[in-house]
């Protein structure tokens, strides 16, 4: 398959990850209470299922998610894509860069739409801002996914399908501890999903536009 039809299908699922969610960011803003079905429900098993020790290990596990964890990752992930040092830093700087320009635009929307979060006396860990989307659940999945793209520039060292594996279930699994440390509604953490999606898809578009038309098992141009 080449780059050309890998573009236009990426484009494809940007465009259809960006309708789904603006259409559940509709729905939020004319939900009664910014409630939708299944929020309720979840957030109360969550409160009601939630020992100390797994609570621990939830907070633990959604510290991973924000801060200067996820670029100190996608840093050490360029050292290891590119094949130069010059190729290093760039790669090392254009996955942080992307993940920057992906937060800026999830907060630029979160304030936009303003959905309020949880009730506070049933948080188990700190929060600040508006709900939606999820901004550790955006941050984890957009970490997760570029950290999986690095994994495909280093094309002499086919990826490990186990540690892919690993990389999307912890991206995963950071948006599901905001809804059982309660500071999330769950239809959050599917927004911040949706999201990351669509930014992760629009990058791949864009990227593979820029790039030769050539087969996919072409690794690199001979002079890199």
């Amino acid at each position: 398959m080449t780059r050309a039809r890998l573009s236009r299908r990426a484009g494809w699922v940007a465009l259809a990850s960006a309708a789904l969610f603006a259409l559940l960011a509709v729905w939020v803003v004319r939900a009664p209470l910014h409630l939708l079905p299944g929020d309720t429900g979840l957030h109360r098993w969550s409160v009601e299922h939630r020992p100390a020790a797994a609570a621990a290990a939830a907070r633990a596990l959604t510290d991973t998610g924000t801060g200067l964890i996820p670029y100190a990752l996608l840093l050490l992930a360029g050292l290891y894509a590119g094949r130069t040092t010059r190729q290093r830093a760039w790669t090392a700087a254009a996955l942080m860069l992307c993940l920057g320009a992906g937060q800026a635009l999830r907060y630029a929307v979160m304030t936009l739409i303003a959905r309020a979060r949880p009730p506070v006396e049933d948080w188990a860990a700190h929060a600040s801002g508006w709900s939606f989307p999820s901004g550790h659940t955006t941050t984890a999945a957009m970490t997760a996914g570029l950290l999986v793209a690095a994994l495909l520039l280093r094309a002499d060292r086919p990826p490990s399908g186990t540690a892919v594996a690993l990389i999307l279930l912890w991206g995963a699994a950071v948006g599901l501890t905001r809804v059982y440390l309660g500071v999330h509604w769950f239809t959050d953490v599917i927004g911040g999903w949706l999201f990351a999606t669509a930014w992760l898809s629009l990058l791949a578009c864009v990227y593979l536009r820029r790039t030769d038309d050539r087969p996919t098992g072409d690794p690199h141009p001979a002079d890199e």
